[in-house]
């Protein structure tokens, strides 16, 4: 007896099932078997619940190159759709390893171009899961002409869209730009990995023996590249952390970011007031000076493990959104380096690209001398961050604790550059230099021919230090605002930036700036 045929709605059944098992089961376990999620149990955790709406789920690659005619999947190998993460619409792609191993082709850049082309055109931020081997080489140059098709996609995007990349697998050879060209980059520990060209290929160009966790793991890339901004040990940890990123950013750049309910309260401080050691050498964490200003619990740090003479990250105020930037006096002093200064300038013009005001905590001796910072470029590093700094349009704070010295003191969001307002605490030391260095230089002389140099130079040190060593003289000069008490910062800084909410500022016209890079 013939079969039945099928009726319309079975077989639209029948296909949206076939769809849902991806690569089939025993691939689905293996994935699993790796601590890996699949493609849409990541998507049921990155969104609101029953908010996906998938699209592309019946799309088929066209070749028919070395077997491929024979590997149809639906889908292609990336589930993409849109939903929403805490209410706000978003637009995602998912890889899914368990079909032809993720990898890219025309028909599965050809779904992703579809929704980050939704994305640009409906002002909503896009979310990538990458977990794919690379490029389908048997489709050949139209996979290399979707990888283009994306990074195309991605620049036109930013900043204009948040774009935001998780790693979760394999991220290798040019499928590594896409991340690179989005504004944040998250890994998951142990499982994931991002390279240009890969352990084997490195050790026959330069016979290092690597693996491709040593390479290109998510410790690697917190620590030594900075090219990852955030890890955590598995992929459920990794998606908190993409939604928590969201919920300082606005859904587009013609947007503010969303702001919390606050109800105004007793906004004094005591314990700033004892934060700073009496001896201007002895280092105290800035995540002090930060946690015990912003909003209780909001401060979530960027880029953490790299760069540590720099802390950036976001942060609430009276419910709003900020973007910090602080020098970390723990950590070299907090001096300005050539990574600190990148690491900087890439946040600065992230928030401003969002609308997301800056904080700024400045305690810097200057910058790293030496052949090594001189030779790989620090004057032209460093001024990315002052750059950075005078681009930006959105309102800007400083609070200087301490050191504000030198070429430093005008880099670190100076009034000469733009800041809006500069609070100093009594603390702070605002000069060309140290007393002791400066003394050296221009007693040096007097030191010379003095009978007891030591006890010459203690009283000239002191001398300098009497003159210049505190916030007083760039305050009758304008340059700072207000020298506060510790204690009083978080209450002047609600108010501040609660009067520079409506600020209009507008950058001379052209088309784009140069920037020192």
């Amino acid at each position: 007896m013939a079969d039945t045929p099928q009726t319309p709605m079975e077989r639209l059944e029948n296909l949206r099932v076939e769809a849902l098992k991806g690569g089939g089961e025993a691939r689905i376990e293996a994935q699993h078997a790796k601590g890996k999620l699949t493609a849409r149990e990541r998507i049921t955790l990155l969104l609101d619940p029953g908010s996906f709406e998938e699209i592309g789920m019946l799309v088929k690659h066209r070749s028919t190159n070395f077997g491929l005619d024979k590997q149809q999947f639906l889908g292609d190998g990336v589930v993409t759709g849109y939903g929403r993460v805490d209410g706000r619409p978003v637009y995602v792609f998912s890889q899914d390893f368990t079909v032809l191993g993720g990898s890219l082709a025309e028909a599965h850049a050809e779904k992703i171009c579809r929704i980050m082309d939704l994305a640009m055109q409906n002002g909503a931020p896009v979310i990538g899961l990458n977990d794919s081997g690379g490029a389908r080489i048997q489709e050949g140059v139209v996979s290399l002409g979707g990888y283009a098709d994306i990074f195309y996609r991605n620049v036109q995007a930013s900043g204009v869209i948040p774009q935001l990349s998780g790693i979760l697998g394999p991220c290798a050879g040019g499928a590594v730009y896409s991340p690179a060209l989005t504004d944040f980059i998250f890994m998951a520990e142990g499982s994931s990995y991002m390279f240009v060209t890969g352990p084997n290929v490195v050790k026959t160009v330069t016979h290092e023996e690597v693996t491709s966790e040593e390479l290109g793991g998510a410790k690697a890339h917190a620590a030594k590249s900075g090219v990852t901004h955030f890890t955590a040990a598995n992929e459920a940890l990794v998606i908190a952390q993409m939604k928590r990123v969201l919920s300082y950013l606005p859904s587009n750049c013609e947007e503010l970011p969303p702001a919390l309910p606050y109800a105004a309260a007793d906004e004094a401080r005591p314990a700033l007031d004892g934060l700073i050691p009496q001896n201007a050498q002895q280092p105290y964490d800035i995540r002090d000076a930060i946690e015990g200003t912003v909003d209780a619990g909001s401060f979530c740090e960027v880029q953490r493990d790299y760069a540590e003479n720099i802390v950036c990250g976001f942060a609430r105020l009276a419910g709003r959104s900020i973007g910090i930037v602080a020098n970390q006096p723990a950590f070299l002093a907090g001096v300005l380096d050539i990574k600190a200064s990148n690491k900087a300038a890439r946040f600065v013009r992230t928030c401003d690209a969002f609308n997301v005001p800056l904080l700024v905590f400045e305690d810097v001796p200057g910058f790293l001398p030496g052949t090594d910072q001189e030779w790989n470029g620090i004057i032209s590093n460093g001024a990315k961050l002052l750059y950075a700094f005078s681009e930006a349009t959105v309102p800007r704070i400083t609070v200087i604790t301490r050191k504000a010295y030198g070429g430093a003191y005008d880099v670190m969001n100076s009034a000469h550059i733009g800041a809006d307002l500069v609070y100093a605490w009594p603390t702070a030391e605002i000069a060309v230099m140290g007393a002791k260095g400066a003394a050296e230089i221009i007693f040096r002389k007097e030191i010379a021919a003095s009978t007891d140099p030591a006890a010459t130079l203690a009283a000239k040190e002191a001398e300098y230090a009497e003159l210049f060593a505190h916030p007083y003289n760039a305050a009758a000069r304008g340059y700072v605002s207000e020298v506060i008490a510790p204690a009083q910062t978080r209450q002047k800084l609600i108010r501040a930036f609660e009067m520079l909410q409506n600020k209009a500022a507008k950058l001379p016209k052209k088309k784009h700036g140069n920037l020192p890079l």
